[in-house]
């Protein structure tokens, strides 16, 4: 018997299978799905059994050396799955399946076990001979005395007395095996549904053994959760498993924490933040069928849950939601993979859910379920905009009298208050007012980021780090000066501003520390801080019922980004913000802080009104020929050397124009909007295009254009986010 076996390798010249003989000894446990270890020339490395045949059409095939871990082994459905993801994303079929698997089961790593046990030791059967052997009053019959008893005894190295039964054959060695993550089971009644609940809920149940998407767009805080979790019990009666994904790690600890008191131990966990330890737990708790129900971020969709009954993806527009590096996927593709394999539905959830989504609502591609208003009878909160160019009149260069207003108001009636920033650091431009001098990057040629609590410049594209001082490396003055706003420079003026109250911020900088998210949203529910600054991470799905004030900084920051998303981006962030406020029994208050009053889309947040902004998005996209109108492909084209990286991108544009067959629109090349990163030049060229079946068949031709060439790279995006 042979097995023909992909390699850990993903580079695509060795993107396809290499087959071994397999000996006696493991016919019966090599077995497509399982990772195996295998010659590879002069050395060895792993890889997955794609198919087993009786023949192979070599003369000579090496022996497979060993299955390095006999528990593992994706089943059918996940082996279908990665070829399906590199057939999408064009990636190679190694690198979709090291995609979908934990660390501790990647194809890379040998390490068989990350198991932990406690180890007891307890006592076999013996005969009344043995105990008259023992010694009076010795350290062998005190350990005997209290492993008669039945307690378990712990092993203990320098415990003579348990070496001496050991030694004896007198007890047995015992593993229990500990799960790393804790599950405090408090089952809570669920809540009762209202009328639009109940509605949205009935529909989805009287579909459930379908694969209809459903779109269920509801105001923020008008009880989606709730909805997903009737859902969800739902089809667990019915013997199936659900999934439920949320796009930030900072979302996972309440979401996690709802559904453990509503389906104590019948929940797994599964995102980044998990240590490799606690991800082989709770992959192998899915993967055995201990539990029904997954809760995580984007790489929990491919967890190997059998029956699979329900998939929800709540706040579906978020951009997390779409893997930067290879292979570029969106989490909704697979997901209507695994949906179409189990006939089961998905549930889109969203306050503001992306145009693309929206539109296929519309066109009735999707159903739509909506939720109008807030249960309880709490409302929505009152948006104010704030026209900063009046502020900056009377020097108030980063909080309005307004907002300053707002938060002393907040604080003495012992409320929350959230400052919503969405750029992390002090500041972002570091120069010298004497000579002109910026501290730029040196591999990326953009611009450091000052962080003062560790005094260092940083870049956030490469992580070069520098250590910042005021003398101008360029003219040799004391006058290096900063500007521009982050999170550190917002805190430091609040904590100046009140410095009675307890301060808290929140990025991607405070919270790389194992656990700190969970830490400070239990904090900020037990009112431990009176006010939250933090990038767009605390901006949705967070509920915390004392927030009553929601303050944003600088509006304008993401709408003058050069994106064709950014009025819609805009729109769904300052939506999310403002949805934390007022969630409890207080009104909220939003202030939104700008220099440009009279924006669309700034008046359309202050008006709640999404369709609004929906529309006006849509006659732009239209007009212009963007999602979802057309679709969209980025291709990069990427080398160390500029002169190549231009010639080879020009060319892979000219192919691409002077295909007759491609009924494309070809914008570019032109340098991408980072253009140097790490010291790598980077070129793009954007396709447009509506139905065209001849597309893929071009970029594949590109793609193994540059398998062997080691000067010049290329990566194509689906549908870049």
């Amino acid at each position: 018997m042979y097995a023909n076996v992909i390699i850990q390798y993903g580079v695509k010249s060795l993107d396809h299978t290499f087959t071994y003989h397999i000996p006696d000894n493991l016919k019966n446990i090599v077995e497509v799905g399982k990772k195996v270890t295998v010659p590879f020339g002069k050395q060895t490395c792993n890889g997955f059994v794609i198919s087993i045949t009786n023949e192979s059409n070599y003369d000579e095939v090496k022996d497979i050396i060993g299955v390095v871990n006999e528990n593992l082994k994706l089943n059918d459905e996940l082996m279908s799955l990665g070829k399906y993801l590199s057939e999408l994303t064009l990636c190679t079929l190694v690198s979709a399946y090291q995609t979908m698997l934990p660390t501790s089961y990647k194809i890379s790593n040998s390490k068989e076990s990350y198991q932990k046990y406690n180890t007891y030791y307890e006592l076999n059967d013996i005969d009344n001979n043995y105990i008259n052997t023992i010694k009076k009053g010795s350290k062998k019959e005190e350990v005997f005395n209290l492993l008669k008893t039945g307690k378990k005894l712990k092993s203990e190295l320098n415990n003579y007395g348990l070496k001496c039964l050991i030694e004896d054959n007198v007890v047995h060695e015992v593993k229990e095996e500990i799960y790393r993550l804790e599950n405090k089971e408090v089952i809570e009644k669920p809540l009762t549904l209202n009328e639009e609940q109940q509605s949205s809920y009935n529909e989805i149940i009287n579909n459930i053994n379908t694969s209809n998407v459903y779109l269920l767009h509801g105001v923020t805080g008008s009880g989606k959760t709730e909805v997903y979790m009737h859902l969800i019990d739902y089809v667990i009666k019915q013997g199936k498993t659900a999934i439920m994904l949320v796009p930030e790690i900072s979302l996972t600890t309440q979401i996690v924490s709802r559904f453990y008191n509503r389906f104590g131990s019948n929940v797994a966990i599964f995102h980044s933040s998990l240590s490799d330890g606690e991800k082989f737990d709770e992959y192998n708790k899915i993967k055995e069928g201990k539990v029904h129900v997954v809760v995580g971020t984007r790489s929990a969709i491919f967890t190997q849950l059998d029956n699979l009954g329900l998939i929800i993806i709540d706040e579906e527009h978020s951009s997390n939601y779409k893997q930067e590096n290879n292979p570029r996927y969106h989490v909704l593709d697979i997901a209507k993979w695994r949906s179409n394999y189990h006939n089961c539905p998905i549930i889109l959830g969203s306050a503001t859910p992306s145009l693309e989504s929206m539109a296929r609502a519309n066109k009735g591609v999707y159903k739509l379920l909506t939720l109008k208003s807030r249960p309880k009878g709490s409302n929505l909160p009152n948006i104010k905009l704030v026209n900063m160019q009046d502020e900056f009149k009377k020097r108030n260069m980063i909080l309005s009298d307004e907002l300053k207003l707002n938060i002393m108001q907040t604080l003495e009636r012992n409320e929350q208050v959230m400052l919503l920033i969405n750029r992390r650091g002090f500041s972002n431009i570091t120069t010298c007012e004497a000579c002109g001098y910026t501290y730029k990057c040196p591999y990326c040629d953009i611009s450091l980021t000052y962080h003062k609590t560790s005094n260092h410049l940083r870049c956030h594209y490469c992580g070069y780090t520098k250590l910042y001082t005021d003398k101008c490396p360029e003219c040799g003055e004391s006058t290096i000066r900063d500007y521009g706003l982050g999170t550190e420079k917002v805190e430091k003026i609040v904590k100046e501003l009140y410095p009675s109250y307890k301060v808290l911020r929140m990025d991607a900088d405070t919270t790389t520390k194992k656990g700190s998210h969970d830490l400070y949203i239990k904090q900020i529910e037990n009112h431990e801080y009176d006010i939250i600054i933090g990038t767009q991470m605390i901006s949705k799905g967070l509920d915390f019922p004392k927030v009553t004030l929601v303050g944003v900084i600088n509006a304008d920051e993401s709408l003058n980004i050069p994106d064709f998303r950014s009025g819609e981006n805009t729109y769904s962030l300052l939506s999310q913000v403002s949805g934390r406020a007022g969630r409890g029994k207080y009104p909220g208050t939003v202030i939104i802080q700008t220099f440009n009053p009279d924006s669309k889309t700034l008046n359309y947040v202050l008006n709640n009104d999404y369709i609004g902004n929906y529309n006006y998005e849509m006659d732009i996209r239209r007009k212009l020929k963007y999602p979802p109108y057309y679709y969209l492909i980025n291709i990069k084209i990427l080398s160390k050397k500029y002169e190549l990286a231009s010639i080879e991108a020009n060319k892979v544009a000219n192919y691409l124009k002077n295909n007759k067959e491609l009924e494309t629109i070809i914008l570019g090349p032109t340098t991408a909007n980072q253009f140097r990163i790490n010291n790598v030049y980077r070129f793009q060229i954007i396709v447009k295009y509506r139905k065209d079946t001849k597309i893929k068949e071009a970029l594949k031709y590109i793609d193994t254009e540059y398998i062997s060439n080691k000067d010049v790279s290329v990566e194509i995006d689906f549908d870049p986010r």
